[in-house]
């Protein structure tokens, strides 16, 4: 890595941890491209806020996805924070909704980072943005949501080892309940949350953002194929 301007795409960031992640690159002066799907003005006010390209592609099409990341060249920096999160019991559940998650939190971030891996030189970084249920299910209606943040584990120590020889990290993020439009951190659901958790509050976006900066920064070189996890004690 160098003191010049990197490469640097986010998947899935115009919202939340995503949007916190474009935020802290493009302070950095770095050259930032993010992906939204659906979120298109919140897209529009974070490229005016940071001087990021926002570019519209859905995260779950294999094809989008490849055409997204060959798009923007040689990377220096991929960032996968798309995703999805579906919750119930598993009997009641739509199973195309669980095939979505699938597509967005398992399928997604690997063919994004082989198809990034081809261009990208010495000294890459690709970062994912797993969940601390990767880890722990505490909870009833989970089952599919941690299935696919677990496949994330396996696919990132595999990919470590496929890419360590061109000195490419591979490594995964995994927040804990985290303040966002999706999960507030004065919902409905944050005294149960917290009561797993030695902090007792949610995430913020920054401090994963952070994390995240670390992990795609020169101390962390040697860090690869590990996972990353920024809960508050939830998992402890």
């Amino acid at each position: 890595m160098t003191d010049e301007k990197r490469n640097v795409l986010v998947i899935g960031g115009s919202r939340g941890i995503g949007a916190a992640i474009v935020q802290r690159f493009a302070e950095a002066g770095d050259r930032v491209t993010f992906s939204y799907a659906g979120s298109a003005d919140a897209a529009a006010a974070l490229q005016k806020n940071t001087g990021a390209v926002a570019i519209r592609s859905d995260a779950a099409d294999r094809e989008a996805v490849v055409a997204l990341v060959k798009s923007r060249g040689k990377l220096d920096v991929l960032v996968i924070n798309a995703g999805a999160l579906v919750l119930g019991n598993p009997l009641d559940l739509d199973a195309d909704a669980v095939d979505r998650m699938i597509d967005l939190n398992v399928r997604a971030p690997y063919h994004a980072a082989v198809e990034a891996a081809r261009t990208m030189g010495d000294g890459g970084r690709i970062v994912m943005i797993g969940s601390v249920n990767g880890d722990r299910m505490p909870f009833e209606g989970g089952a599919a949501y941690a299935l696919t943040k677990s496949a994330m584990q396996g696919m990132a120590r595999g990919l470590a080892r496929d890419f360590g020889g061109r000195n490419i990290t591979v490594n995964v993020v995994q927040p804990g309940p985290t303040d966002t439009d999706m999960n507030p951190g004065d919902g409905p659901m944050s005294d149960f949350m917290h009561g797993f958790m030695a902090i007792k509050r949610h995430v913020r976006p920054m401090e994963v953002a952070g994390m995240v900066a670390w992990l795609a920064g020169p101390d962390a070189g040697a860090v690869t194929g590990a996972m990353h996890t920024i809960d508050g004690g939830f998992g402890a």
